[in-house]
């Protein structure tokens, strides 16, 4: 599991998968999400201006980030 401290209210989640590496692009996050391969605390969401907010569990491509 990754850790991601957070710094400031939220992050979207677009930024928050291109600052843990799990993309290289926005555009890549951007199709992870629309084809339902990103997880938001166990659930599958498409929300891509979703905000991540401290203690919440993201998942992508086998990883695990909580934010802290």
């Amino acid at each position: 599991m990754l850790d991601f401290t957070l710094e400031g209210e939220f992050i979207p989640l677009i930024q928050l998968l291109k600052a843990t590496n799990i993309v290289q692009s926005g555009g890549e996050a951007q199709m992870l999400v629309s084809d339902g391969e990103v997880k938001y605390n166990g659930e599958i969401d498409y929300r891509k201006r979703l905000k991540v907010r401290r203690g919440d569990i993201v998942e992508c491509r086998g990883q695990k980030i909580k934010v802290k």
